[in-house]
């Protein structure tokens, strides 16, 4: 079997369209459309079903590309550090969001950069879950950190920790809300006070409101910035309240520049994953990696 071949079908099946892995992988569609019809024909049986838009593998595609890519991914690895060089120094590319990548990830592992034959280099980049499992999936990535659990057997997903939010604002806002009230399991969403957000679609205090409220917040976002540090940042110079993990706003908490105007009994979490593609920890420097993020975790609070 032509490796050629199965390295445009392994491109095609992480990236679910003809078109994409066309791009990836430096070709014309019709030249990916035809090895993909070539490895067809040879195995006698059909990988891809086609749709409107992109392609999904059959039962004997997802098969394949399960037994082909980790050996792929080994093969490309091999190309890269070359078959005579005796180190062990790799290259990894992690990706997740911009916070907790900053915050938490990138200070654990770069621990490990420095470590003499056991060491490796870190490239990083930001993005939301959606963007961040793509990635992952078309190869451009090694490791992704994300807040959803990735569907199929293409992606192996590991819980990492959980983030717990927490409402918060300027004590002035505080005073302003009667924050002392906001502390009852009863108490009413605070309603008149503006929000501060990373998107226009409040996804942090929704989900918020949601949970601990059961209704969805009324006042729109009145500053809008799409890094939690930014919205962190605008809180605290008093520009409306925030929903924010907890870690982010913990020095915030204790020096007094923020306010938890809401502690219910049981707050809002939200899940991290460490995902991988299926066969990469099999590759040291992943695996390590992997291993010592899960390890910096269970301290994580």
């Amino acid at each position: 079997m032509d490796l050629a071949l199965l390295r445009t079908f392994v491109t095609v099946h992480r990236a679910g369209s003809f078109t994409r892995a066309a791009a990836l992988l430096g070709l014309s569609q019709p030249a990916v459309t035809s090895q993909i019809r070539t490895l067809e024909r040879q195995l006698g049986r059909p990988l891809f079903l086609r749709q409107a838009r992109g392609v999904t593998p059959t039962t004997i595609g997802d098969e394949l590309a399960h037994k082909a890519a980790p050996h792929l991914d080994a093969l490309v690895e091999i190309a890269e550090t070359g078959v005579d060089d005796d180190s062990t120094f790799r290259t990894l590319h992690l990706a997740g969001p911009p916070e907790f990548t900053a915050e938490r990830a990138l200070p654990v592992l770069t621990e490990l950069t420095g470590e003499d034959g056991q060491g490796f280099a870190l490239r990083a980049s930001f993005g939301n879950a959606e963007e961040t499992l793509e990635g992952l999936a078309a190869g451009h990535h090694d490791l992704a950190i994300g807040t959803a659990r990735p569907r199929g057997a293409l992606l192996t997903a590991t819980p990492l920790c959980d983030e717990e939010h927490v409402l918060v604002a300027a004590p002035h806002w505080a005073e302003r809300t009667g924050a002392e009230k906001l502390g009852r399991s009863d108490a009413p969403a605070p309603e008149h006070v503006p929000v501060v957000e990373v998107h226009e679609s409040l996804p942090f205090v929704a989900r918020y409101w949601a949970s601990v409220f059961d209704t969805r917040p009324v006042a729109p976002g009145m500053v809008i910035a799409p890094d939690l540090r930014a919205v962190l940042a605008c809180t605290v110079a008093g520009a409306g309240l925030a929903v924010l993990p907890r870690y982010l706003c913990a020095e915030a908490l204790e020096r007094g520049d923020v306010v938890a105007l809401h502690e219910p009994a049981v707050p809002p979490l939200r899940t991290y994953f460490l995902v991988v593609r299926t066969g990469a920890l099999a590759m040291p420097h992943i695996a390590r990696a992997h291993e010592w993020l899960l390890r910096a975790a269970a301290d994580w609070n």
